[in-house]
């Protein structure tokens, strides 16, 4: 391949399979009381939300690509319940592969997800080990991927799609309750929802402490210093300023720690004056994350014309504290780091009906962020060959400040061509000023075709352009460490570009029966400037690389089935991702790795040729629920340049829950959860590999217990 791909319509266009929910397990869904209709006010209030939802929804369509949708009732029915982790409930849909700090990867790519709560973008925060947001808050949450229509632009491997709990949906109430198990786990959480007169609200908190906040180093059933203690907060409030217009404002905080965990026994690699012995088991590494957001948007119509107008600001920090000695004893490099972004947004979104048939969707976005880089390094001074020549640290400042703005424009036209065939074209606009300075028009075309009672076929094209996330630009000053032991491998380097690519999907839906859904949807994906993402140095923060070119291409196959009280799904993936020369961030590899890279295809270090999960409920009589869910992979990249791979693994998680009437407490809801059931033992990183700085194992098996009661 002499040149990046360009933007072609083949004969056969990329597809996309809108892709069946799993299954809604069955579970009371707490708090769930209804508003009296008696009281013409509150039903007044509960109806026009309920339209403006509606509507909200009408804003941001989804055809020609692959919907996976959780509704409250099947993130319920999961062994943890509403107190699964964001990650993990969608670690369930196809084509989601776990990696260690929690990260997701979604068909091949190293993060590019968004996210969205109620339909408006959440600027991604500084990557880390905790989740920003708490599954408690979601009334359902979709993952949306594939050929994706002109409204949704940079970041385009998957869109998370967050509907919120609603005070005007859930009546005046809440619930209180506490998660309790294996290795310390402790979690009380409190929300309360309403609605009075025009306003309506809805707030949740949750406090997590636990001694396995990160995933362990070795293979032992518990970890060496790994404590975290992690809060988050969620709140919405609208306020209906008449029957066709709303104002709400959400808003999100996360404050979590986190003790980096030790791995023990291991050799001291550099010498320091005054210490003999300092054993790795007894470091004290630490990060802090902080995350906290607000936005407030206005949402109505004009005329036939739906519209939302939301402007936001969120500020992601991270640090990380070293242990001064251990590190530089073990690393020969004691980094203090601190990274900080501060985003401010601006988001519009319009759908004006054309006649009968045609609907115009279009829109802007646009974010101004300010990124803040302070690293303070201990190193030793070393000579041409990385020898170290003294055994008394100096200390080395390398500070960046990073600016980044981004406007973006889109669009679409959704064509009903027949009661069959819905067709959806648009362009999308894109640039980014700042720190890098590129722009891009995107083509988006994709259709639906009803084909009879039972089959849906799917198709898509879609270009994009991807930009690097501002938060993990690193513009590391080379010469600054050249002669000490922090030296890098080699001096060359090129600023991280944004990535443009070439997307095609294609799929087809059967549902044979009133009980079963299957699908099938295929994606290939060609791209110039492949996006990749890599832990380079002692600091577990993550850094943005490109190699020059890529391809991704993969097949997805879903199954649900329902019937009665019993519901089951099954997933089942495959994907191979790779990448050659590496175009930007050449100082964090060695000069052979490099030069491999440059005349070999290599896989990407997160690629995993085949990811399954899936999962059943049953719901006795009396109320008893058994549900159980697994996650099966033939395991990430390791070695030089990725041309290993780690053994495969399987999890399973079981789980049952029941509701008791307490004389004198009311109803009581129990939930009991084992997670890794059959304590398989399994590595997700083993150290190696492009960007892997250390060993992550799998939970071992871990029981909880879930308690919780609505007021």
């Amino acid at each position: 391949m002499s040149a990046c791909p360009r933007p072609v319509l083949r004969s056969v266009l990329a597809a996309a399979l809108l892709g069946p929910a799993p299954a809604a397990l069955h579970a009371q869904d707490p708090g769930g009381a209804a508003p009296d209709p008696s009281q013409a006010r509150q039903l007044a209030t509960v109806t026009v939300n309920a339209q403006l939802d509606l509507a909200r929804n009408q804003l941001s369509p989804s055809t020609g690509s692959s919907l996976y949708v959780f509704t409250r009732q099947a993130i319920a029915g999961m062994p943890l319940g509403t107190t699964t982790p964001l990650n993990q409930v969608l670690l369930q849909a196809p084509g989601v592969v776990q990696d260690s700090f929690g990260e997701l990867h979604v068909r091949g790519d190293h993060g590019n997800l968004q996210y969205r709560i109620d339909g408006i973008i959440l600027p991604e925060s500084i990557s880390g080990f905790g989740q920003t947001l708490d599954t408690r808050i979601i009334n359902s949450v979709s993952l949306l991927t594939g050929a994706l229509p002109a409204q949704y632009g940079l970041r385009s491997a998957g869109v998370i799609s967050i509907d919120t709990r609603s005070g005007a949906r859930l009546g005046n109430g809440g619930s209180v309750g506490v998660t309790a198990g294996s290795r310390g786990t402790f979690e009380p959480a409190l929300s309360l929802h309403g609605h009075q007169g025009r306003w309506s609200w809805f707030f949740s908190g949750d406090y997590l402490k636990n001694d396995i906040g990160i995933e362990n180093p070795t293979p032992a059933n518990n970890a060496i210093h790994d404590k975290t203690w992690q809060g988050r907060g969620f709140g919405e409030l609208s306020y209906l300023l008449d029957d066709a217009t709303r104002i709400s404002m959400l808003a999100g905080v996360t404050n979590n720690r986190f003790q980096i965990p030790d791995n023990p026994d291991q050799a001291p690699a550099f010498s320091l004056a005054g210490v003999t012995a300092y054993p790795s088991a007894g470091l004290n590494e630490r990060q802090r994350e902080l995350t906290r957001f607000a936005i407030v948007s206005l949402q109505g119509k004009l005329g036939t014309t739906d519209y939302r107008i939301a402007s936001g600001q969120r500020y992601s920090q991270v640090d990380f504290s070293p242990d001064a000695i251990g590190d530089l004893i073990y690393n020969g490099v004691a980094s203090t780091v601190g990274r900080s972004n501060r985003a401010s947004t601006l988001q519009a979104d319009f759908a004006t009906p054309l006649g009968s048939r045609n609907t115009l969707r279009y829109g802007l976005y646009a974010d101004f962020q300010r990124g803040l880089q302070d690293n303070t390094s201990l190193v030793f001074p070393a000579d041409a060959n990385g020898n170290q020549t003294s055994d008394v640290p100096v200390s080395i400042t390398d500070n960046n400040r990073l600016i980044a703005r981004t406007i973006s424009a889109y669009v679409q036209d959704q064509w009903h061509a027949s009661d069959a065939l819905t067709v959806n074209g648009g362009l999308r606009y894109d640039h980014i000023g700042g720190y890098l300075d590129e722009s891009q028009i995107s083509p988006r075309l994709g259709a639906v075709y009803q084909l009879g009672d039972a089959w849906t076929l799917h198709a898509g094209y879609a270009r994009y352009f991807t930009l690097p996330a501002t938060e993990l630009i690193a513009a590391t000053d080379i010469a600054k460490f050249q002669g000490t032991t922090n030296a890098l491998p080699t001096d060359a380097n090129t600023n991280v570009r944004a990535m443009r690519s070439n997307y095609y999907d294609v799929g087809v839906q059967w549902a044979p029966g009133d009980n079963l859904t299957l699908g099938l949807d295929a994606y290939l994906s060609q791209a110039c400037n492949l996006l990749d993402e890599g832990q380079f140095g002692s600091a577990l923060i993550f850094s943005d690389f490109n190699y020059r070119y890529g391809r991704n291409k993969g097949i997805e196959f879903t199954a649900n089935w329902q019937r009665g009280p019993l519901r089951a799904y099954f997933n089942l993936a495959s994907n191979s991702a790779k990448g050659k020369r590496v175009a930007s961030g050449q100082y964090n590899f060695a000069a052979d790795e490099l030069a491999f890279i440059a005349s070999h295809w290599i896989a990407l270090d997160h690629a995993q040729r085949y990811t399954s999960s899936g999962g059943a409920s049953y719901r006795f009589g009396d109320g008893t629920t058994l549900n159980a869910d697994y996650l099966f992979g033939t395991g990430l990249r390791a070695g030089f340049a990725n041309t290993q791979t780690l053994p495969g693994y399987f999890q399973l998680n079981l789980g049952a829950a029941r509701s008791f009437d307490v004389p004198g407490l009311g109803v009581i809801h129990t939930r009991l959860a084992v997670i890794n059931a059959l304590d398989r033992v399994y590595a997700i990183r083993d150290g190696s590999g492009i960007g892997v700085g250390a060993p992550q194992y799998g939970p071992r098996r871990g029981y909880y217990l879930g308690v919780s009661r609505d007021f």
